[in-house]
């Protein structure tokens, strides 16, 4: 008997050595679900070209897969704004070993068609699809029928310019939300439930949601999702329930610990972008969290608890999750377990929410 039924996780980045120790924060929640999902952000790969749009991540080692298959996590998406940062062979790397060690991955691939193919996975006796999207850019990065990339929502700006995760991205094309709900609606032939993860969100920014979010994240309901998945702000977003479903708008790190971003970074774009969004969004990191150099509310993250009910709706909860120096995620206890749930609470209210009602059984909180 599992504790939880289906846990996931936001942003995941493992780019230093012993990623083993960085999740080990979790695992008590992690391996204790029967389906653990979480979002891979950069490329696993040793080799590769670095593309040159936007502001590109340094890939990671293909080794430290495995300690998320240790951790118990049994798929990733890898519809993201970084996932195409080293190319075609970036992608082909990471997709080789996650297939090697039997975690499930679907929203990057070798073509579009390939990117936009559900993942299916077992949660205990339903048949689950997992599809994933990014909607922030860069354009680069997408699939096209003959290129290697991610499955995406366009997302477009009021000025026309270039769709690139740091723009004020406004308006989803018609077009590209048909295209996703075709696929959640061919996805839920196949499948009990289909979870729908979304790239998107205004970065580094506490409690506001772009105007394309709740829209989106509705749309995907509205052709049959059963569980919106959010994540790319680093840093925590509201829930939601739309027709009784669950919208998590962003589950914050997952488990992010990288020197892209350190003081000293001699990468040109990387620092420029260090040093732009000091500007940007008027927050200086905290020398201690050196490994995960984000806005200081970002300490707090959680992870997505679920459970089926007899009549196949889902029972909508979350872990608090609190992000220790240098940047390793733990499950939160005591005071600063109920600190976490108080702040998810009242950033979904500041953000145009609905108030949650709360109930806590054990380390999770559960919408009542």
């Amino acid at each position: 008997m599992h504790l939880y039924e289906l846990i996931c996780s936001g942003d995941l980045v493992l780019d230093v050595p012993d990623p083993d120790h960085w999740l080990g924060g979790l695992c008590s929640v992690t391996n204790a679900a029967a389906l653990t999902i979480g979002h891979l952000e950069v490329p696993h790969t040793l080799r590769g070209q670095e593309l040159s749009h936007d502001v590109p991540a340094p890939p990671a080692d293909p080794a430290h897969l495995s300690a998320l298959r240790r951790a118990g996590f049994d798929a990733v998406t890898l519809g993201g704004n970084h996932i195409a940062d080293q190319g075609a062979i970036g992608i082909h790397d990471t997709i080789t070993e996650l297939d090697r060690l039997g975690i499930a991955h679907c929203g990057a691939g070798m073509s579009l068609q390939q990117a936009r193919a559900p993942a299916y996975l077992r949660c205990a006796d339903r048949r689950v699809a997992l599809l994933s999207y990014n909607c922030v850019g860069p354009q680069d990065s997408w699939a096209t029928p003959t290129r290697a990339g991610c499955a995406y929502v366009r997302v477009d700006r009021d000025d026309g310019g270039s769709i690139t995760p740091s723009a004020p991205l406004t308006t989803p094309d018609a077009g590209s939300v048909a295209q996703m709900m075709q696929d959640i609606r061919d996805a839920q032939a196949g499948s009990d439930a289909v979870i729908v993860a979304l790239h998107k969100g205004i970065v580094h920014t506490p409690a506001r949601l772009a105007p394309y979010e709740r829209p989106l994240a509705q749309a995907a309901i509205d052709a049959g999702a059963s569980l919106v998945l959010g994540h790319h702000a680093h840093i925590l977003r509201g829930i939601e329930l739309y027709r009784g479903r669950p919208i998590y708008h962003g589950l914050g790190n997952g488990c992010v610990v990288t020197r892209a971003l350190d003081p000293g970074e001699q990468h040109p774009a990387r620092a420029a972008w260090a040093r732009r969004r000091r500007e940007l969004f008027g927050f200086e990191p905290d020398p201690a969290y050196y490994l995960a150099p984000f806005h200081p509310e970002a300490a707090n993250a959680m992870l997505a608890a679920l459970r089926w009910r007899v009549n196949s709706q889902l029972e909508v909860g979350f872990v608090p999750v609190h992000i220790d120096p240098p940047g390793r995620p733990v499950i939160a206890t005591g005071a600063q377990r109920e600190d976490i749930a108080r702040y998810i609470s009242e950033i979904g209210v500041r953000a145009g929410l609905p108030a949650l009602s709360l109930s806590q059984n054990g380390e999770a909180y559960w919408l009542r």
